[in-house]
């Protein structure tokens, strides 16, 4: 508790951004606080669901900060899911709706096949559209989704409902 405690001191959250309606909680003072980072990751990184995974997918863009971290500490495999056109090669595609809009991620089809069992990581869960978007590339691969780690987590969206699989959170608004 004391690490949700340290980590809700130093996030900043910004009202009515990017959109009217939208509460935006920021991550960037989170960067700047190194002891606080450090923790942030070593607790992801030993996470059950991550130890005992193949490979992490992060997504695209603040994710691929935690994500990166966490795989290079947990000794993991990273597979990025990018947003449009950001990837060459044979990709994967689902498109998602935001709370504020639309989007799609991809994932290139090579970097899924040495492995089976997936951890999808990423700064925040609101609605779940981005992370639904990533199971859906995933389970096209008949590959399996062991849970879901994130540092934010907005309660009153919901998003945690959409899965049938661990989600976990280090702070909840």
């Amino acid at each position: 508790m004391l690490l949700t405690k340290r980590l809700k001191r130093v996030l900043k959250t910004y009202t009515d951004f990017p959109q009217q309606g939208v509460n935006f909680v920021d991550i960037t003072p989170l960067l700047i606080e190194n002891s606080v980072l450090s923790e942030l990751i070593s607790e992801m990184a030993n996470l059950q669901i991550i130890q005992d995974s193949d490979a992490v997918i992060a997504i695209d863009a603040r994710g691929f900060i935690f994500g990166s971290c966490i795989a290079l500490k947990a000794k993991k495999p990273l597979i990025l899911a990018r947003k449009p056109n950001k990837l060459p090669g044979n990709i994967l595609k689902a498109e998602y709706n935001l709370e504020y809009g639309k989007n799609e991620l991809s994932i290139k089809s090579d970097s899924l096949e040495p492995f089976n069992d997936f951890v999808i990581l990423d700064d925040v869960l609101a609605t779940g559209g981005s992370i639904e978007s990533v199971c859906k590339i995933v389970q096209s691969k008949n590959k399996n989704i062991m849970g879901v780690a994130v540092v934010i987590e907005i309660v009153e969206l919901n998003g945690r409902t959409r899965f049938d699989f661990p989600v976990f959170s280090q702070v909840k608004y």
